[in-house]
């Protein structure tokens, strides 16, 4: 039996995150994430945190992926990446981590961490398919559920 491949065409704007997709970024957030952040943290994010970059993707003038960086010297640290579950699964979020990667680029950063849930297989793998590597293990790191956190690297921007 022959596998059939679906490509599925996305008609996307990517734009640097304002104030005015807070309110569907929080909507995403909350669907996402046990813990999820504030209003308020994404505000501080976008208004007093001079190391953050962060990105959504829209579609049909709806916030439908976001994610999000700091910038200290030389690298990056992912500090958010998430898809609006009714837009799972057609390639959001690569296109999220390929925005980050490129913004990354722009600003000559040499490298690139995060923390993920040790448990979120498609989130590793994801991380993998861009060249990310597991590096080490943050022990209870989630304090939501004592969780581990890995700790990936990507060194080749």
């Amino acid at each position: 039996m022959r596998e059939s491949l679906v490509f599925v065409m996305i008609d996307y704007v990517a734009l640097d995150m304002n104030l005015s997709h807070i309110d569907d970024v929080i909507i995403i957030e909350n669907l996402s994430f046990k813990t999820p952040w504030s209003k308020e943290a994404f505000l501080t994010e976008l208004t007093r945190n001079e190391c953050a970059r962060y990105k959504v993707l829209m579609i049909d003038n709806r916030v439908v992926s976001y994610g999000g960086m700091w910038v200290v010297l030389d690298e990056a640290h992912i500090t958010n990446i998430a898809v609006h579950p009714e837009f799972r699964g057609i390639g959001l979020g690569n296109v999220i981590v390929e925005e980050l990667i490129m913004e990354a680029n722009r600003r000559n950063i040499s490298a690139m961490t995060l923390e993920v849930r040790m448990n979120n297989k498609a989130a590793i793998n994801l991380y993998k398919k861009y060249g990310f590597i597991e590096a080490a293990v943050r022990k209870k790191y989630y304090q939501d559920t004592g969780e581990d956190a890995i700790i990936m690297w990507k060194y080749d921007i």
